[in-house]
């Protein structure tokens, strides 16, 4: 694995299974996934196609802000995060369950 594929394979964090995701998955063959903050819609794309052998069609990007949360009496603030939303090529799937 070179330097590259070893950067990408670092990119993806997590799939999000939700119900607003699977609706996503079912009609659009969009697939969400929390990734690194400093990540690129091309780190992205490159990670997808690396790490499932799928064609991407585009990706959208967007900052998740951290709720404001009570702990006890104080306050405290959860971290922000990166949400990425990965559209498939026709004739592509990423099949979750099997993995």
């Amino acid at each position: 694995m070179n330097m590259l594929q070893y950067q990408l394979a670092g990119v993806l964090e997590s799939p999000i299974i939700s119900e607003k995701s699977n609706i996503a998955a079912e009609k659009y063959k969009q697939f969400v996934f929390k990734v690194q903050k400093h990540a690129t819609k091309k780190q992205v794309k490159g990670a997808v196609e690396m790490m499932f052998s799928v064609e991407v069609d585009s990706v959208h990007v967007l900052n998740v802000k951290g709720k404001q949360k009570k702990f006890g009496r104080s306050l405290g603030q959860r971290s922000d995060w990166k949400k990425a939303y990965v559209k498939l090529k026709p004739g592509h799937d990423i099949d979750f369950s099997a993995a």
